[in-house]
């Protein structure tokens, strides 16, 4: 008999994942309106933190996403050029494997709504604050657990309706109130974390689909995934209108972000509160003003 494995355990196919972002590059732009949202949250923290950052990366899935947004802001004069590390695969799955960075080599890194799909979220966050500089900056977006709730409810129930059994079809994501403590596990200090919450209305659940799929993020739960019938999609879609529509017809969708920040420990650093005593929200420590509404 073997013995059981010590690891983290597999919630995500990781190849399923990277397989899914390869194909969504093309589209990706279609529907990009989210990470570009992300994007803006990270520019924004940097404006208000009057120093330079002359050696960020962007640990992104899609990457040039926040260099795109950093070359209109103010500032862009104080960040140097930024460097993508990593494959399309490591991105894909952060913490499954080295960064394709060394201890100590950046003073920013940024990861844009990635780090939802990583197996080990401690390990990877560590492995994030052991790439960092003394005084290193990481902000990141990933999505939290409100995210898509409106398809996952319905998704479930017509799929039970139609076989009399359903599969999990939307991924688990993080509770955003456990943003700062994840950050102090993995030995960040002044961890401080904020939730945004974006309500995206579409016209039928299958324009939503197309979204989710030119983002690449559609199911890579781990193990066999069997096809969604028409007969499930059709009842999916009558549960959706009768559940959520608006009076225009239109369908909301939840979207969660969960923004994060914290820094690479260093001797001059104010001190922390003692754990689980933060009460600061990252708008306010931050100075940034949270946003509402669409894309």
């Amino acid at each position: 008999m073997s013995a059981p494995s010590s690891g983290p355990p597999i919630i995500f196919d990781a190849a399923r994942r990277a397989a899914r972002l390869s194909r969504a590059v093309r589209r990706f732009p279609d529907a990009d309106f989210l990470h570009l949202r992300a994007a803006e949250n990270a520019v924004n923290s940097l404006e208000v933190i009057l120093r330079e950052f002359q050696a960020p990366v962007d640990l992104s899935p899609h990457p040039g996403v926040f260099a795109r947004v950093l070359a209109d802001s103010t500032a862009r004069d104080r960040v140097g050029k930024v460097r993508v590390a990593g494959s399309t695969p490591e991105r894909a799955a952060p913490g499954a494997g080295p960064l394709g960075l060394e201890d100590g080599s950046a003073d920013l890194i940024v990861n844009l709504l990635g780090l939802h799909w990583a197996n080990d979220l401690p390990g990877a966050l560590s492995q994030i604050r052991r790439a960092l500089k003394p005084d290193g900056l990481f902000v990141a977006s990933l999505f939290g657990a409100a995210t898509l709730k409106e398809l996952r409810g319905v998704l479930t129930e017509a799929e039970l309706e139609v076989n009399g059994g359903a599969q999990a079809r939307v991924s688990p994501f993080a509770d955003g109130f456990d943003g700062a403590a994840l950050l102090q596990r993995a030995g960040f200090a002044l961890p401080v974390t904020d939730v945004d919450r974006v309500t995206v209305r579409y016209n039928d659940p299958f324009a939503l689909m197309r979204d989710l799929r030119a983002m690449g993020e559609t199911n890579v739960l781990a193990g066999p995934i069997r096809p969604l019938s028409r007969a499930v999609l059709a009842r999916a879609a009558q549960l959706y209108a009768e559940r959520h529509a608006g009076a225009d017809g239109r369908i909301p969708a939840t979207f969660e972000m969960v923004h994060l920040a914290g820094w690479a420990p260093h001797e001059d650093q104010q001190k922390p509160l003692p754990r689980g005593s933060a009460k600061m929200r990252l708008a306010d420590a931050l100075g940034v003003r949270e946003q509402t509404g669409e894309p």
